[in-house]
C-alpha cells in the first residue's frame, strides 16, 4: 500500500478539536441546565431530548471526516504480481565512493554529479535490468538486478563515502562483486563503471579480462578534472579543512582517464569523460544499441489503484445519516429502554 498525498494526514488533526468542541458544548449545556434548575426536573420538561443521540451523532460525524481526509489522502493498493515478458540488457553500475569523490573540481562534487549522470542513463533505458554496486578499497552490493527504477534511484541517492569503511579505491573487488550480479547466460551483459579513475589496488586490468571472458562489458566514466582538486573536510556542510597527507600537504586528487580506458578496453568496451552529461548520454545510448538485447521475464506489481472512492463513498454515508438523525428518542428504541434512559 502507498498513500498518495501524504500531505492531508495533517488534517487528522481535525478530529480531536471537533471532539474537544463537542465536550465542551456538553459541557456549557449541563451547566446551563443546572442554573436553569433540578436536572431531573428539566429532564422530565424535556422527555423526547436523547443523551445517547448526540454522541452517536459525534461519532457518525468523526467518521464522516475520517472517510473525507482518507479520501483526499488516496490509499492506494497493489492488487497482484504479474509476469511481463521484456527485452533487454542486464546493467550494473559500479559507483565509486571513496573520499577522492567529495573534490569539488566538477559540481556539485565529484560523488553528485556521479548520481546525476547514473539518474539520467537510468531515464533513457528502456526495458533493461539494472543493478547498483558501491566501492572504495572494498565493494558493497546496494541494490540486486531489478526492472524497478524507482527503487534503483532511490538507493542511488542515498549513497554517500561512509558506506565502504575500507579507504582507498579498488577496481578489481568492484569488478569481481559486478559479475556476481549476472545471474543469466544468455542475456547480455554491461558493467557500467563510475569513477575518478585513481586505483590504490592492482589487478584491475586481470580482473576485467576475466570479466570478459563471461561475457561482460565493461564501460568506464571518468568523474573529475586532470587538474584536480582538493577533498573538502565538512561538518555540517560547512568546510573546515581540507584533506593532508603525512607530510601535511594538502591532497590533491587528479581525473586518471589512462586506468579507466585500460580497463574499458580489456573488454573492448570504452571510455567516455563524465564531464558532459549530454555526451556520455550519447555514447551510452549508442552503445546499448550496439548490444543484443535478449528477451528474459521480469516479476512486479501491478500498478497501485487508488481506493479513494470507498472512503469518499463511506463518507457521505455517514453524513446522511448524521444529517437525518435526529436528537429526539426514537419511538420504538424507547420502548426498548437499551440505554436505560427512561426513568
Amino acid at each position: 500500500m502507498e498513500l498518495d498525498e501524504k500531505k492531508y494526514l495533517y488534517l487528522l488533526f481535525i478530529l480531536p478539536i471537533v471532539a474537544l468542541v463537542f465536550l465542551v458544548n456538553l459541557y456549557w449545556k449541563r451547566k446551563k441546565q443546572r442554573e436553569f434548575g433540578d436536572l431531573e426536573i428539566v429532564k422530565k420538561l424535556s422527555p423526547e431530548s436523547s443523551v445517547f443521540k448526540p454522541v452517536l451523532k459525534l461519532v457518525l460525524l468523526l467518521l464522516a471526516l475520517l472517510g473525507l481526509i482518507l479520501g483526499l489522502v488516496n490509499p492506494k493498493i497493489g492488487t497482484k504480481m504479474e509476469t511481463v515478458k521484456r527485452e533487454g540488457i542486464d546493467i550494473v553500475f559500479a559507483m565509486d565512493v571513496s573520499k577522492s569523490m567529495l573534490a569539488e573540481d566538477v559540481a556539485p562534487n565529484r560523488l553528485d554529479k556521479s548520481k546525476q549522470v547514473v539518474s539520467q542513463i537510468i531515464n533513457q533505458l528502456g526495458s533493461d535490468r539494472i543493478g547498483i554496486v558501491a566501492y572504495a578499497g572494498s565493494a558493497f552490493p546496494v541494490l540486486p538486478i531489478t526492472t524497478d527504477y524507482g527503487v534503483a534511484k532511490m538507493y542511488l541517492q542515498s549513497m554517500n563515502t561512509d558506506m565502504v569503511s575500507s579507504v582507498g579505491t579498488s577496481f578489481n573487488e568492484a569488478i569481481k562483486l559486478s559479475t556476481t550480479y549476472f545471474d543469466d547466460k544468455k542475456t547480455s551483459k554491461l558493467l557500467i563503471m563510475i569513477s575518478d579513475g585513481e586505483d590504490h589496488a592492482e589487478g584491475a586490468e586481470e580482473a576485467a579480462e576475466e570479466a570478459n571472458k563471461l561475457g561482460v562489458k565493461i564501460i568506464t566514466i571518468g568523474i573529475g578534472t586532470e587538474k584536480g582538486g582538493a577533498i573538502p573536510l565538512k561538518r555540517n556542510g560547512i568546510i573546515e579543512s581540507f584533506k593532508r597527507d603525512n607530510n601535511n600537504e594538502v591532497v590533491i586528487t587528479k581525473l586518471n582517464q589512462e586506468s579507466l580506458k585500460a580497463i574499458a578496453k580489456a573488454t573492448k568496451g570504452g571510455y567516455v569523460n563524465g564531464t558532459n552529461t549530454k555526451e556520455v548520454l550519447e555514447y551510452v545510448k549508442n552503445a546499448l544499441n550496439n548490444i543484443q538485447k535478449t528477451e528474459f521475464e521480469a516479476t512486479q506489481m501491478a500498478d497501485f489503484q487508488s481506493q479513494f472512492q470507498w472512503f469518499l463513498g463511506f463518507a457521505f454515508v455517514f453524513l446522511f445519516l448524521d444529517i437525518f438523525l435526529l436528537e429526539r428518542k426514537t419511538s420504538w428504541v424507547n420502548k426498548l429502554n437499551l440505554f436505560n434512559e427512561n426513568k
